[in-house]
């Protein structure tokens, strides 16, 4: 499993909790902060996912 699939998961894992924290505290800063961390989080494991592909394809070709 490629690491940027691990990162990734870290990253949207605690935008996610930063975006809640930042909606319960009425923190516009701190829900805007964990939304692009979130996002941010899902692109890079995206990134893994291709990665992972590709080597499994090149394995096969």
């Amino acid at each position: 499993m490629d690491k940027n699939r691990i990162e990734g998961t870290k990253h949207e894992v605690k935008g996610a909790v930063k975006e809640g924290v930042g909606k319960v505290t009425n923190n516009p800063v701190k829900e805007a902060a964990g939304n692009l961390e979130k996002n941010a989080g899902k692109i890079q494991k995206e990134i893994g996912k291709e990665k992972d592909r590709q080597r499994d394809y090149d394995k096969h070709h």
